[in-house]
């Protein structure tokens, strides 16, 4: 009996983050030189990660990528389909599947250090980052620097902060999380 509560509420928060994720994910702020839009997809993600863990926050992620694909309008702009992720952002939709994996897996593994935390949302953005940009440059015939200049440099202080944001109130939400799913119990 206590598993199969575990596993409900284990399955509840995955769907919650998968939700926040639906609601965030489409509010976006384009740029005029670049296909690719201010999103708060991330920060969704690095927090899913306190709140999850690796498993879990990567499965969260890649449902609502899931239903994205399928035409749901939850990606940036209130868009959704297969088209979406063919095109040009979607090097980086799939890249943050390796963000919400190292991520989690750093704040499973962090003992609550934050410098550990950080150093994995650096390393997942960057993953995201590389697979995003190969994907922009390849559908847009775009030179690796341009690529950069596109889909990177213009986002990293934004970046910067969502990461400085989730290492401050991560342990915090993961936490909260944790006395709550143990009051409950």
């Amino acid at each position: 009996m206590t598993m199969k509560r575990l596993e409900t509420r284990q399955m509840t928060l995955i769907g919650l983050m998968s939700a926040l994720m639906c609601v965030v994910g489409p509010l976006s702020v384009p740029l005029p030189f670049t296909p690719i839009p201010i999103s708060l997809t991330n920060l969704v993600i690095y927090l899913t990660a306190f709140v999850l863990g690796c498993k879990s926050g990567t499965v969260s992620y890649v449902i609502y990528l899931l239903l994205g694909t399928a035409g749901l309008p939850v990606f940036s702009g209130f868009t959704g389909g297969l088209s979406k992720l063919a095109g040009p952002t979607g090097g980086y939709l799939i890249g943050f599947v390796l963000t919400a994996a190292v991520c989690g897996f750093a704040a499973d593994h962090s003992g609550g250090k934050r410098t550990i935390q950080f150093a994995g949302m650096v390393i997942g953005t960057l993953a995201a980052y590389l697979f995003g940009t190969v994907w922009l440059c390849v559908q847009m015939n775009l030179t690796p620097l341009q690529g950069l200049m596109a889909g990177v440099i213009p986002y990293l202080p934004g970046d910067l902060v969502k990461m400085i944001l989730a290492a401050a109130i991560g342990n915090s939400i993961r936490q909260t999380v944790k006395q709550t799913v143990s009051a409950s119990s």
